[in-house]
């Protein structure tokens, strides 16, 4: 059963930033797609950012984060990072990291505890 470990949630005021990370218990380049999910109370939890698998992965990111988010990969460390900066009171939500791995034709998807995310003054 694959392990995803978050860190690094915690209450910014607006125009914050924070460093969300993740650290699978299995090698990153492993999986097939790895991302962040979050989802603020009352709503549909919703994509961030994704990054396709291979070192050269693309990098796919919502367009209400574009320009403000970075999601990085560590190879030494194994770990994936949200870098977020520019925080807005509407990016308040709990956040997830996700891992997807593909066997043959099927997906089996991963997720972390969530760490939440507050922005507020």
């Amino acid at each position: 059963q694959v392990q995803l470990a978050e860190s690094g949630g915690g209450l910014v005021q607006p125009g914050g930033s924070l460093r969300l990370s993740c650290a699978p218990s299995e090698n990153i380049f492993s999986f097939y797609v790895m991302g962040w999910y979050r989802q603020a109370p009352g709503k549909q939890r919703e994509l961030v950012a994704a990054i396709s698998r291979g070192r050269g992965g693309n990098t796919t990111y919502a367009d209400s984060v574009k320009g403000r988010f970075t999601f990085s990969r560590d190879s030494a460390k194994n770990t994936v990072s949200l870098q977020m900066n520019s925080l807005k009171p509407e990016d308040t939500a709990v956040y997830y990291c996700n891992a997807a791995a593909r066997v043959g034709d099927i997906m089996y998807d991963y997720w972390g505890q969530g760490t939440q995310v507050t922005v507020s003054s």
